[in-house]
């Protein structure tokens, strides 16, 4: 055959396969077999292979054996836990350090030790610097029955007397080993003596509060307050009579010095500054309801 003859054969073949591949329902490479030659060999082709649509899925063929001989390389199969390989650790050295500094374990044993170390330390700071314990306080004496006479001056229980200055402590016991309760800053205030020991007396002021005073604290010129109401008054008169004339008109919590008390008498003569006069027993606290005041 001509070479003319065998390219039209050619471009004719070629001319005829094209819209055949087009055409086609199957859809697979290779699916139409190349046009031949002449002599039964396939004629080279000048278009690019058909590729294959990715519309059907292709199914997973089977993973190929491992090969058998020693020198190939298998890739790990990620569904199955490989074995670990051996650590190769370089010699360490004397003075040479692990990267990164000290390791997690030493680290925590270094902090344990460190925290006890330190834990012990405070303890023992806590154990230096703890205060002792404080001495007990001591212990008032113990109430004794109602005396009617003194044990130390034999004067009679209970009796008054007044505060000597403007500053007089009132303690829990009989000595300066007590703590101090309560500090009177009113010169003269009435107050009424319950009980003795040695140079302390037991007092018992005008609203109720007892405790204990030192005797040189005292005195014996007697002194009275007066009762009432905080807006009410108590009337100073000039003699010994609720018709008398006043004197004076008193205010609750005023002191008054007594100077005369006459025994089962309801009047006493008291002074207030410079006014003189009469008031009623009942009106003012600091004497017995039978006392004789000279």
């Amino acid at each position: 055959m001509t070479t003319a003859l065998r390219s039209g054969f050619v471009m004719l073949a070629l001319l005829g396969a094209t819209p055949a591949l087009a055409q086609s329902s199957l859809g697979g490479a290779g699916s139409l077999p190349p046009p031949q030659r002449p002599g039964g060999a396939p004629a080279p082709s000048t278009t690019p292979p058909a590729t294959a649509p990715a519309t059907p899925p292709r199914q997973a063929t089977p993973a190929p054996a491992p090969p058998s001989r020693p020198q190939a390389q298998q890739r790990p199969n990620p569904a199955r836990p490989q074995a670990a390989a051996p650590v190769v650790r370089p010699p360490s050295r004397p003075d040479a350090r692990p990267p990164g500094g000290t390791s997690a374990a030493r680290q925590g044993t270094t902090s344990r030790r460190a925290g006890a170390a330190a834990g012990a330390a405070g303890a023992a700071a806590g154990a230096a610097a703890a205060p002792r314990p404080a001495e007990p306080a001591p212990v008032a004496p113990p109430p004794e029955p109602q005396q009617s006479i003194g044990s130390v001056t034999n004067l009679p229980l209970p009796r008054f007397a007044a505060l000597r200055s403007d500053e007089v402590n009132l303690r829990t016991g009989p000595g300066t080993r007590f703590p101090i309760e309560w500090t009177y800053q009113r010169r003269e205030l009435p107050v009424e003596i319950t009980r003795e020991f040695e140079l302390w007396r037991r007092i018992r002021d005008p609203e109720g509060t007892e405790g204990w005073v030192h005797q040189s604290t005292l005195m014996g010129r007697r002194s009275a307050i007066v009762r009432g109401a905080p807006n009410a008054e108590v009337v100073l008169r000039r003699r010994p009579e609720e018709t008398a004339n006043p004197v004076a008109r008193l205010r609750p919590g005023v002191i008054v010095r007594l100077r005369q008390c006459e025994a089962h008498n309801a009047w006493c003569e008291a002074q207030v500054g410079d006014h003189r006069g009469y008031v009623r027993r009942t009106d003012v606290w600091g004497v017995l309801p039978d006392e004789e005041v000279k």
